[in-house]
C-alpha cells in the first residue's frame, strides 16, 4: 500500500511543475498510469489472483481528423506530424503529394501555385481555412504558396463533398474541398506557455524564419500567434532548349527577375463558453512582393520589368453549439485584398491597381430527427466589391446567396452499415458593373446523392453523383482592358465509384497497418473555362470549351510497420475536349493535364538519423489545345531526400533537418516556358519549448 501512496504523491508533484524535457514528460505520463494500474491490481493481489490485463492504447485529441475510409467521398488527410516529416513548408507542398490533384507551379519558391482536381479546374476547388472559404470573387485561383503550414493540425482534400455536419453552403457548392485546419494549442497539466521557433534556409537565397507562441490564459481561453517571413532571390540555373523537342542544342542559363519576399502573421483564439459551446476566431495578414520573370522561349529568356505587390487581410469568427440531438454554427468573415501590377519594361510605366473587399456570413443547423435520420440546413450570403484604376469597368460588385438542405440516413444490417446522403443546393449570383445597365445574373439548383456501404471492420464501398456549377470570377470577367468577357458559367456532373480497405496484419514484432483505396470517376463539364498566362503571370487568357469529358482512376495505399512507413498514390486521367467534332482539338487532351501521374513518400525512423524519401512522377502534357509535338511537355520525375534528428535538451526539443530537392537535377516545366528549379537544398532547425 505504501508503494501506491508513493506513486500518487510523485505523480501529483510532477504534474504541477512546468513542462520539462521530453524524457521527463514521458515519465510524467507514465507515473499516473502506473498508480492507476497499482490500484487496479491491489484487489487481485489481495485475493491471490495472478492476472495481467492489457489496456489498449488510446489517443485523445480535441481536433478529429476526417475519416479516409468510412466516407462516401474519397478523402485524403495529411496530419501535422506527417507534414513535418516530409519537410512541407507551404500548402502547395502537401497538395503535390495527393492523388487526383494537378498542381500548377510557375517556378521557384515564390512562383504562383494553383490546384485543380480531376480536370475540373482550380475554381472548382474550394480552399478553406478552418472550414471558412478563403477563395474570393476576384480570382478563384487561390495561390497556395501564400499559406504556410507551421501552425496546421492537418490538411484534408475531399473529392465531391465533405462528409461532416455543419457544412457551409459554399462547401456544398464546391466540386471538391481543400481544407487546412489550424492546430488548437495542447498543454500538459500545469503548463501555460509553449513556444516554437525555427529557421530554414536553402539554395538561391531562400530564408524563412518562423515563430509560434501558444498561451493558455485560463481553463476556457487559449490563444496562438504564428509569424513567418519568406524570401528568395530565385536566380536558379536551368537548361534552355533551342527546339521544342528538347533533343537538340541547349545551354545553361540562370533565371532572372524572379525574387520574392512574403510576410505572414496569423493570430487565433479558442474560447470554451460552456460545455458544447465554443467560439474560435482568427486574424490573418499576408503581404508580399514578387518579381514576375518573363517566359523562356527557344533562344532567349525575356528580361521582365514586371512585378506585383499583394496584400491580404481578413478576420473570421466561428461560434458552435453542440447538444445531444442538435448542433448549430454561425460564422462570419470580412476581408480586404489588393493586387498592384507594375511594368517598367521597354521604357514604359504601366500601373494597374485592384482593390477588393468582401463580407461573408454563414449559418448551419444539424438536427437528429430519429436514430437513423439527420437533417442539415445551411445558408450563406456574401457581398464583394472590386475597384481598379482602369477607366473601364472600374467598379464591380457581386452578391452571392446560397442555401442547402440535406438528409443523412444510417441503417445497420448486422456488421454492415449503409449510409445514404442527399442534398439540394440553390445558388443565386448577381453582378453590378458601374457603367453597364444590365446586371449579369446566374441562378442554379444543384442536387447531390451518395451511398456508402461499410462491411465489417475494414471494407467500404462508396458512390456519389454531384451536379455543380460556378460563375466566372472577377478576374475572368472584368480584369484588364478586354471587358467584359463573354464567358458562360461552368457546369459539371461528377460521378464516382470506389472501394477502400483497412487491415491490421499481425507480424512477429508489431502489426502491419495497411489501408488502400481505388476510385473510378467520370466528370462531364459544359462550358469549361480554361485559363493560361499570356505575356506574363499577371495577364491571363480565358475561354470556354463547349464540352469536356473526363474519365479517371485514383489509387492510394498506405503501409506502416514499426518505424517504417510508405505512402503511394497513382492517377490516370483522360480529359478530352468534345466540343466540336469538326475542330482540330476534338478528342484532344485538355491543356496541362497528364494522363498518368503518381507519387510516393517513404520514411524510416531510427535512433540515429531519420531518413525520408519523396518521389513525384508526371507523364507528358500539352501546353496548347492541340496535342501536337510543338505543344508537348516531356514527362519528368522529381525525387527528394531528407534527414532529420530530434534532440532532447534540458528546456525543450531541438529538431534538425536537411533536405535535397530534385535530387536527380531533372530539368522540367509544369507550365510551358516557366522552368522549375533543378537540384537544391534546404537546412532547417526548430526548437520547441
Amino acid at each position: 500500500m505504501s508503494r501506491i501512496v508513493l506513486y500518487c504523491i510523485v505523480s501529483f508533484i510532477a504534474c504541477c511543475q512546468r513542462r520539462p524535457a521530453r524524457g521527463t514528460l514521458m515519465l510524467m505520463r507514465a507515473l499516473p498510469l502506473g498508480a492507476l494500474l497499482s490500484f487496479a491490481a491491489a484487489p487481485a493481489a489481495a485475493q491471490g489472483i495472478d492476472t495481467v490485463q492489457r489496456l489498449e492504447e488510446i489517443t485523445v485529441s480535441s481536433q478529429r481528423t476526417p475519416s479516409t475510409t468510412r466516407t462516401a467521398a474519397p478523402t485524403q488527410v495529411m496530419e501535422a506530424g506527417h507534414l513535418e516529416k516530409i519537410g512541407a513548408l507551404q500548402l502547395s507542398d502537401a497538395v503535390r503529394q495527393m492523388a487526383g490533384v494537378t498542381l500548377k507551379d510557375y517556378g521557384g519558391v515564390g512562383g504562383i501555385k494553383t490546384v485543380s482536381a480531376r480536370g475540373l479546374g482550380s475554381q472548382f476547388s474550394a480552399v478553406t481555412l478552418d472550414g471558412v472559404p478563403i477563395d474570393n470573387s476576384q480570382n478563384g485561383q487561390v495561390d497556395l504558396g501564400r499559406y504556410m503550414l507551421g501552425n496546421a493540425a492537418y490538411v484534408s482534400f475531399s473529392q465531391g463533398q465533405e462528409q461532416r455536419p455543419l457544412l457551409t453552403a459554399r462547401a456544398y457548392a464546391a466540386g471538391n474541398v481543400l481544407n487546412m485546419e489550424t492546430a488548437e494549442p495542447q498543454f500538459f497539466p500545469g503548463e501555460r506557455t509553449r513556444m516554437k521557433a525555427g529557421i530554414e534556409g536553402g539554395s538561391f537565397g531562400m530564408l524563412s524564419p518562423t515563430l509560434l507562441w501558444e498561451q493558455k490564459w485560463n481553463k476556457q481561453l487559449k490563444t496562438s500567434l504564428y509569424g513567418n517571413y519568406l524570401q528568395s532571390r530565385g536566380d536558379y540555373p536551368f537548361t534552355l532548349y533551342y527546339t521544342a523537342s528538347h533533343q537538340d542544342s541547349s545551354s545553361t542559363e540562370r533565371r532572372k527577375h524572379s525574387a520574392v519576399w512574403m510576410a505572414t502573421v496569423d493570430g487565433n483564439l479558442f474560447y470554451t463558453v460552456a460545455e458544447g459551446n465554443t467560439l474560435t476566431a482568427k486574424v490573418h495578414y499576408n503581404k508580399g512582393k514578387r518579381e514576375l520573370p518573363g517566359p523562356v522561349a527557344f533562344y532567349s529568356q525575356t528580361v521582365s520589368g514586371q512585378s506585383s505587390t499583394e496584400e491580404l487581410a481578413f478576420a473570421q469568427a466561428r461560434w458552435r453549439v453542440e447538444r445531444r440531438r442538435w448542433s448549430a454554427q454561425l460564422l462570419g468573415k470580412v476581408s480586404h485584398s489588393f493586387d498592384d501590377y507594375t511594368d517598367t519594361s521597354l521604357g514604359s510605366h504601366i500601373y494597374n491597381s485592384y482593390r477588393q473587399r468582401e463580407g461573408y456570413l454563414s449559418g448551419s443547423y444539424h438536427r437528429r430527427l430519429a436514430s437513423w435520420l439527420d437533417l442539415d440546413l445551411a445558408a450563406d450570403g456574401s457581398l464583394a466589391r472590386l475597384q481598379s484604376n482602369l477607366s473601364k469597368r472600374n467598379d464591380v460588385s457581386r452578391r452571392n446567396v446560397a442555401a442547402a438542405a440535406a438528409l443523412h440516413s444510417r441503417h445497420l444490417l448486422g456488421d454492415t452499415r449503409l449510409d445514404l446522403r442527399a442534398h439540394l443546393l440553390l445558388t443565386h449570383v448577381q453582378d453590378r458593373v458601374a457603367d453597364l445597365d444590365t446586371m449579369p445574373t446566374y441562378r442554379r439548383l444543384s442536387p447531390y446523392l451518395s451511398a456508402m456501404l461499410a462491411i465489417g471492420q475494414g471494407t467500404t464501398l462508396r458512390a456519389f453523383y454531384k451536379q455543380s456549377f460556378r460563375a466566372p470570377n472577377f478576374s475572368e470577367l472584368y480584369f484588364f482592358y478586354l471587358m467584359p468577357r463573354n464567358l458562360m458559367p461552368e457546369q459539371a456532373h461528377q460521378f464516382n465509384l470506389g472501394i477502400s480497405q483497412a487491415a491490421s496484419l499481425p507480424l512477429r514484432d508489431a502489426p502491419l497497418q495497411a489501408t488502400a483505396s481505388l476510385d473510378a470517376y467520370y466528370n462531364h463539364v459544359r462550358d469549361k473555362i480554361v485559363s493560361r498566362p499570356t505575356s506574363n503571370m499577371f495577364y491571363w487568357s480565358m475561354q470556354n470549351l463547349g464540352t469536356v469529358d473526363i474519365l479517371g482512376l485514383d489509387a492510394t495505399a498506405r503501409l506502416e510497420y514499426n518505424a517504417l512507413s510508405l505512402h503511394l498514390n497513382y492517377t490516370f486521367q483522360q480529359a478530352l475536349d468534345h466540343s466540336d467534332p469538326e475542330s482540330k482539338t476534338y478528342d484532344n487532351q485538355i491543356i496541362y493535364t497528364p494522363r498518368h501521374s503518381g507519387g510516393a513518400t517513404a520514411r524510416w525512423e531510427n535512433r540515429w538519423v531519420n531518413l525520408g524519401l519523396t518521389a513525384m512522377v508526371v507523364g507528358h502534357r500539352h501546353s496548347g489545345p492541340q496535342n501536337t509535338d510543338e505543344n508537348r511537355l516531356p514527362a519528368y520525375t522529381d525525387l527528394g531526400l531528407s534527414l532529420d534528428r530530434s534532440l532532447d535538451l534540458p528546456l525543450g526539443t531541438l529538431t534538425l533537418r536537411a533536405q535535397v530537392l530534385n535530387l536527380l537535377d531533372t530539368q522540367y516545366e509544369i507550365v510551358a516556358s516557366y522552368p522549375m528549379m533543378g537540384r537544391n537544398w534546404r537546412l532547417a532547425a526548430t526548437y520547441e519549448f
